[in-house]
């Protein structure tokens, strides 16, 4: 049944153009004569045609492609010598920074193979890594700030749909994860997608109401998994979620799915232990089983069941790495915690549940933020880093406690979802 609805039919093609259409005038929310870049692997190039056509029909002035291989990237990580991955081509920087000189939209296809990079050195991995986040630091705080509207999407790819769902014929999986996919990005909907957005995202800011109001120091998570960890909060910090509001002052939705609220904690006031809920993929590896104790908003002590090395080298990557850029916070009665259904792709997983990033934070989430230079936004305890990584904390039994500047306690968060805030 799922294969004859989703593989090949006219339905599934209609839905695909549905989503390319919502990603284009909700995502990004493409204006006429903008400039539109899609960043995307190359197992994705039949969606990357239907946005750039979604794109055209809207009044794009142009769009770029952007391709990807990790096919590609895995035999350069195993075959090439380590040196090769400390330089990064100036060209592609200057690329880049010309798209930031032109305003250029930005959507990114996130579709990859969790296992692809399973077993590579991981030395060549950060080295890797390291170098893309010096060279193209500028522009990668153009879009932190949101001086350019952005949005991230996923769409199935046979290697991401075989890990899914492994007990499923290669085009069933794939038919599944389509089926999945349009459920969480609500295409599956009865309404016109677009409406059924507006919708979703007047719940979010409803959400992020009550907490902006609320001007909480400091939040208190427990749960039965051991997580017993206290995130300060700076002053004049800001929630965000659903929709945000670019430099030009044009509305967009950075990820699509999403289901979180979220801010930027205190980088010098997180102290406890935090207990992963769900593994991380990062760069291609799985990390299973995190607990992470932090004193003074540092992580003194990290474990893993497996990919404990890949954890170290996550938390070396620079002085910031070790600190928290971001707490969000996701209601475990959302649609894709409802589905039951481990991803493997954080663009899905961390919005099945509350979580935290290692890295760094958005100055966007703090009251003035995108005009502080790096000292500035330093001394008002925001965190910075070449990485801004999400892992998964969000249980059902997740407790949760705003505290005021009195030492009041306010409940947020419980048996895994907001208290009423209506």
């Amino acid at each position: 049944e799922i294969h004859e609805r989703l593989v090949g039919s006219e339905m599934c093609i209609r839905d695909r153009n549905k989503y390319a259409e919502l990603v284009v005038r909700t995502g990004v929310n493409l204006q006429p004569q903008q400039l539109l870049v899609i960043n995307s692997p190359i197992e994705c190039s039949d969606f990357a045609r239907r946005v750039a056509e979604a794109a055209f029909e809207a009044g794009a002035k142009d769009v770029k492609v952007i391709w990807s291989d990790e096919r590609l990237a895995r035999i350069r990580l195993d075959k090439a010598e380590a040196e090769v991955f400390d330089e990064f081509p100036a060209w592609r920087r200057d690329m880049f920074m010309d798209f930031k000189a032109k305003g250029a939209a930005v959507i990114s296809i996130h579709a990859s193979d969790p296992t692809i990079f399973q077993n590579v050195d991981t030395d060549k991995l950060t080295r890797s890594q390291r170098a893309a986040g010096v060279a193209l630091l500028e522009y990668r705080q153009a879009m932190m700030n949101n001086e350019l509207r952005w949005c991230v999407v996923s769409i199935p790819t046979e290697s991401w749909a075989a890990k899914v769902f492994a007990q499923e014929d290669g085009k069933i999986a794939v038919a599944k994860l389509w089926q999945e996919i349009f459920a969480t990005v609500r295409i599956d909907e009865e309404r016109n997608p677009v409406e059924a957005w507006q919708h979703h995202i007047a719940f979010l800011q409803r959400a992020c109401r009550f907490m902006n109001e609320q001007k909480f120091t400091a939040l208190k998570y427990s749960n039965s998994l051991g997580t017993k960890l206290t995130v300060g909060l700076p002053e004049g910090h800001i929630w965000a979620g659903g929709a945000e509001i670019a430099g030009d002052g044009v509305e967009f939705v950075a990820n699509m799915p999403t289901e979180e609220i979220y801010t930027l904690p205190d980088r010098n006031r997180v102290d406890g232990v935090v207990y992963a809920s769900k593994p991380l993929n990062y760069n291609g590896n799985l990390i299973e089983g995190i607990c992470l104790e932090l004193k003074k908003g540092k992580v003194v002590k990290a474990s893993a069941a497996k990919g404990q090395e890949v954890l170290e080298q996550l938390l070396a990557m620079d002085e910031g790495a070790s600190h928290l850029g971001e707490a969000a916070l996701v209601p475990y009665n959302s649609p894709i915690s409802n589905s039951g259904i481990l991803f493997y792709n954080t663009l899905f997983d961390e919005n099945a549940a509350c979580h935290l990033a290692l890295g760094k934070a958005y100055p966007t989430c703090i009251q003035g933020g995108e005009k502080m230079n790096s000292v500035e936004l330093a001394q008002h305890g925001v965190n910075d880093s070449l990485i801004h990584e999400d892992f998964m904390i969000g249980t059902k039994d997740m407790e949760i406690d705003g505290v005021k500047a009195d030492g009041t306690l306010v409940p947020v968060f419980r048996q895994g979802n907001f208290i009423s805030f209506d």
